[in-house]
């Protein structure tokens, strides 16, 4: 007798195996009642928080700065409008015409000018960011790579200009990756926290600094007397092409382009390479990178020294593209690497982010000067200090969105606990 079954049954039994293995896989949502799962909704989340908080946090801080000014006896939407115009944004609209143009141009030069810096400080933060470090030593790698940049660019007279220009800048930038790279290492064979470690590391390069340039110092310059605290002068082959604006003026140089270019650079690196994906396991979970065989020591060093990159060239485009001497009040009177933490807070440590905060603190610091905002409106002298007042509330309120997280998980708690009482009480009857 033949085990073969009939082809009818055969089909049957076929059908109904289909129709089992479908109820097993798992729906595709095409339905419109398809919920997203927890993962999709925590990412839309994230994405969404990513733009309004920033914005949110923004907002807030200015409307504070706005009472602030009310207290002081002025219109805060007056004073606003000024510091607005004081920036050179309003050279965007084309209704502006004339000599208010001119205006505009020149006073938004000096923004981006201001800008420029604060990316790449903004950069060096955020990097570190990025592989779980804290990297508040921007400000002493900037000081590192002015030093010297300056004394490169002022020796080796008779240099061919670019070269020169590029070995300024090389130095520069390499001197505040190892200036960087200290702090890396300590972290990465004894385990001394960045913080601590970048925090000395800014009052060695600012003693050093005040040193060289001082009264006797070994880079002091003595063509405007012995009396005077300076460096030489750069050459003036190594000065960076102006390429909008009066040169004599300080019009916006080639510099800006470099630290556009190095917000790309930013993020191919962490997106698009090897180099940025072990960087970033290491700032999410660095047992779990190692448990994946991802060497956290390096990525330590190597991300630090990426950040000083950033800070040592923005120290040494300034001194090419419109400081040309460095003096011990420059030295001492700086805070940019100090400005780029917010910068890079607000920025959410993303290139578009940073681009954008950077934008705003240099139209902040731009708009309140004394030359641009007019005192019959608003008193020059304050509002330098409302400008600290603005970044000093951005800072506070940038972490908002963990304050919200932290809400929506005590709600979470105070639900869990309601299920666990009346099943508690179910069971009880």
């Amino acid at each position: 007798m033949s085990d073969e079954q009939p082809p009818v049954e055969r089909e049957v039994e076929e059908t109904a195996a289909e129709q089992e293995l479908a109820q097993e896989q798992p729906r595709t949502p095409t339905g419109g009642d398809y919920a997203p799962s927890v993962a999709k909704r925590l990412d839309l989340y994230q994405r969404a928080g990513g733009i309004v908080t920033p914005l949110l946090t923004t907002i807030i801080a200015f409307l504070i700065g706005g009472l602030v000014v009310l207290a002081s006896g002025s219109n805060p939407l007056s004073t606003y409008r000024a510091i607005f115009d004081g920036t050179g944004l309003n050279w965007l609209f084309p209704w502006v015409t004339g000599a208010d143009r001119t205006l505009a141009a020149t006073n938004l030069q000096q923004t981006l000018l201001l800008m420029t810096p604060l990316i790449l400080t903004g950069l060096a933060v955020a990097f570190a960011f990025r592989c779980g470090m804290f990297n508040i030593g921007g400000q002493g790698q900037y000081t590192v790579g002015t030093i010297m940049s300056v004394w490169v660019a002022s020796a080796f007279v008779g240099m061919n200009g670019p070269v020169h220009i590029l070995l300024a800048l090389a130095i520069g930038t390499l001197s505040g990756a190892m200036w960087a790279g200290i702090a890396g290492f300590l972290k990465a064979t004894v385990g001394a926290h960045e913080v601590i470690s970048t925090i000395m590391l800014n009052w060695i390069a600012y003693w050093i600094g005040s040193w060289v340039f001082a009264l006797g110092g070994p880079l002091q310059s003595h063509a405007n007397g012995a009396s005077v605290p300076v460096s030489h002068d750069i050459q003036p082959n190594t000065h960076l092409h102006v390429f909008w604006g009066d040169p004599i003026l300080q019009g916006l140089h080639v510099g800006f382009f470099i630290a556009l270019a190095c917000l790309v650079v930013y993020w191919a690196t962490l997106n698009r390479t090897t180099l940025g994906f072990s960087v970033r396991a290491v700032g999410f979970n660095p047992e779990a990178a190692r448990y994946g065989g991802i060497r956290v020591a390096r990525n330590y060093f190597t991300a630090l020294a990426i950040s000083g990159m950033f800070a040592g060239l923005a120290g040494a485009i300034d001194v090419l593209g419109w400081e040309f001497h460095i003096d011990v009040n420059d030295i001492q009177a700086s805070s940019i690497g100090f400005t780029g933490i917010a910068v890079a807070l607000l920025g959410r440590n993303t290139a578009v982010g940073v681009f954008f905060s950077s934008l705003l603190f240099a139209a902040l610091v731009n708009g309140t000067s004394t030359r641009h905002l007019d005192p019959t409106i608003f008193r020059p002298d304050l509002a330098g200090n409302l400008t600290l007042i603005i970044q000093g509330l951005v800072v506070l309120f940038v972490g908002a969105d963990v304050l919200v997280l932290w809400f929506w998980n005590q709600r979470k708690k105070i639900k869990l606990r309601r299920h666990a009482l009346a099943a508690q009480a179910a069971v009880m009857r």
